[in-house]
């Protein structure tokens, strides 16, 4: 994440706390390992050496290795355990290192997590919560660079959620832990290091709905996780262009809240959905889909979608820059949904609906389509 990007994701409200994404997670942990002395958390690595991002760090000491459990390096066996434990009663917290080993334990999260509430007719809930790292954009290669949140987001049984924000890390986990069905929490390997302020009292987050991080009136951006800073940046670029950019953060990626993105795009009437995961069948193509189902008259252009190129990730930087969605490319992307004939007037209708025309290009209008 560039400077540009994490200025725009991090709050700056007065009288909160300094902090960083990776330490909003672990006073979360710290919250609910205090709460309910049945959450407990579990994981490689998540003890004596503090989690292999740190977040974790001195929660071992804090209380005790019977709540702070480092497990063999066995993903299936360790999830599993996790689903008994949640089966009796406990509140585990699986930690997985990163989304491409979570592929050792899609078993146990697909056809015993997911489906065992629905089985039991509501008598065996799972409430367990497991974390993840998606790491795309640190070079480390093809094997540990996956963004593999739009597979889980297809399974139902789950919930599944992309803390894009510091407040979101802090305030996820504990009602994360309250709901009855398995709930899964991506974090970015990018936004580990995101500084910026916790506001005083911040507490839980509203883990059923997505959210507005920036108001426009030309055009909707809708992304999640790590890729809001580069869309923050992208509407700051656009700003400059006179193109205003609405922003929202789907934080939430199962079930989708269709009701605040289609309230977005009947307002702009433009749409660039922006994906780390590769284009073909893709989270974005499921929330371009919706739109289609749903406002398809209240659009003036096709949907543009920004997404991963479709090769395995580089190692080599300038390689997996150019595979991953940058600023400039939804920079881009707004600009031909803006102005699909590629006429950019220097001044951009407010408050009116539909596509900018060069001169004397009549505009179509929403009742002529919706009349056919």
């Amino acid at each position: 994440m560039t400077r540009a990007e994490a200025k725009a994701v991090a709050p700056t409200s007065p009288g909160g706390t300094q902090t960083t994404y990776r330490e909003a997670l672990r006073e979360a942990h710290r919250d609910a390992l205090t709460r309910d002395p049945r959450v407990f958390l579990m994981g490689e690595d998540v003890g004596r050496y503090g989690g292999s991002f740190a977040v974790s760090l001195g929660l071992l000491e804090e209380f005790g290795p019977e709540r702070i459990r480092d497990t063999p390096l066995s993903e299936s066996a360790f999830t599993g355990a996790g689903i008994g434990a949640a089966l009796g009663g406990m509140r585990p917290i699986v930690e997985i290192m990163t989304v491409n080993f979570s592929l050792l334990a899609m078993d146990q999260i697909l056809n015993n997590a997911a489906t065992l509430l629905n089985m039991s007719g509501g008598q065996l809930p799972v409430p367990l919560v497991i974390r993840m790292t998606t790491v795309a954009g640190r070079q480390v290669a093809a094997q540990h660079s996956h963004s593999l949140e739009g597979w889980y987001a297809h399974i139902p049984g789950l919930r599944v959620l992309a803390p894009a924000t510091i407040e979101d890390a802090r305030g996820m986990l504990w009602p994360a832990l309250q709901d009855p069905d398995p709930v899964l929490i991506f974090e970015h390997g990018s936004l580990y290091n995101l500084k910026g302020t916790l506001p005083a009292g911040a507490g839980e987050v509203d883990i059923t709905r997505a959210v507005v991080r920036r108001s426009g009136t030309d055009v909707t951006l809708v992304t999640y996780g790590g890729s809001l800073g580069k869309a923050l940046a992208a509407a700051d670029a656009l700003t400059e262009e006179g193109i205003s950019a609405e922003v929202i953060d789907l934080r939430v990626l199962r079930p989708l809240d269709d009701e605040t993105i289609m309230a977005s795009v009947r307002s702009t009437h433009r749409v660039v959905i922006i994906d780390e995961g590769w284009r073909t069948g893709s989270l974005s193509a499921e929330v371009a889909a919706r739109i289609a189902e749903q406002a398809f008259y209240d659009l003036d252009a096709p949907i543009e979608r920004v997404c991963a190129a479709e090769v395995p990730v580089p190692y080599a930087k300038h390689l997996e820059d150019a595979a991953l969605p940058q600023p400039a490319d939804i920079v881009a992307a707004a600009r031909r949904a803006v102005a699909p004939d590629g006429w950019l007037p220097d001044a951009i209708p407010r408050g009116g609906h539909g596509r900018r025309h060069p001169p004397g290009v009549a505009r179509q209008t929403r009742g002529h389509r919706a009349s056919r």
